[in-house]
């Protein structure tokens, strides 16, 4: 299958290291960008100068599977082309997705799906289970260093200097949905599980800045009628955008191999 990755930053280029290295089934054929300088510098860094920089419509049309990790910002015009076309997008942009929900039944229209990978979190295969059931409650307290912070449109609105801050401060308290729009670049984690769960207006969500962490950690603990369950998780931030773990990229590359592979682990 040939795949195309719609934003080539921090995730986008892992991502696409990957593939150019060998991932069995698939194939880059391309990628998109807002800013075509930087992924052309960034493929020519991999000797990969022959994988065209499109538009999101040209990329929809070459491949069968977009991998998404632009800004928040971009999540429409890279998503509707492809499910439009009727292709299969696999994103981490959960908390732009339950903003979005609409593209669900586009992709429904038009024979497309939206594959949401775990991205940051673990559990996920534990949530979507237990949802079968009943689940009384859904609960995660985020706790990131405050470079992991800087910028989130809530912290810009409200004038907090979160690199001045000399112990824990609590900057939000509330439902994933409240929390995915102060926080779009922060909280696709508490989307993601709110998704898989009871929703994000019911699932809760507590955001710190812990100037003593080196590592953005997550904590969620679930109530259900089928079992009650904690999942902590620490996530080594990136050198290019702490607010991004290491991981999610790795999490991209494992769908997109869960996709092509004779064998699939987990749900």
């Amino acid at each position: 299958m040939n795949v195309g990755i719609a934003g080539f930053g921090t995730i986008g280029a892992e991502v696409g290291r990957r593939l150019l290295a060998g991932i069995e089934g698939l194939t880059l054929v391309g990628v998109t960008s807002g800013r075509r300088d930087v992924a052309e510098a960034r493929l020519a860094a991999m000797d990969a100068v022959h994988i065209p920089v499109l538009t999101p419509e040209d990329l929809a049309d070459r491949a069968q599977i977009i991998v998404e990790c632009a800004p928040t910002a971009a999540f429409l015009d890279i998503v509707v082309p492809a499910l439009k076309a009727g292709r299969q997008v696999v994103t981490v942009s959960a908390a732009a997705l339950i903003e979005n929900m609409d593209v669900v039944d586009l992709a429904r229209a038009h024979g497309g799906r939206i594959i949401m990978a775990t991205g940051a979190l673990l559990g996920l295969d534990a949530v979507r289970a237990a949802a079968l059931g009943t689940i009384h409650s859904v609960t995660m307290v985020t706790r990131k260093p405050p470079r992991s912070l800087v910028g989130a449109p809530s912290i810009v609105a409200r004038g907090i200097d979160v690199m001045a801050l000399r112990e824990p401060r609590l900057l939000f308290d509330g439902t994933a949905r409240e929390g995915a729009r102060g926080f779009p670049a922060n909280v696709n984690v508490a989307a993601a599980l709110a998704l898989a769960g009871i929703g994000p207006d019911a699932t809760r969500l507590q955001i710190w800045a812990d100037p003593g962490l080196e590592r953005n950690t997550h904590r969620i603990v679930v109530d259900a009628d089928s079992a009650r369950f904690e999942l902590a998780i620490e996530n080594i931030p990136t050198e290019e955008k702490p607010g991004t773990g290491r991981i999610t990229a790795l999490s991209m590359v494992a769908a997109l191999k869960g996709l092509s592979e004779p064998l699939k682990v987990g749900s």
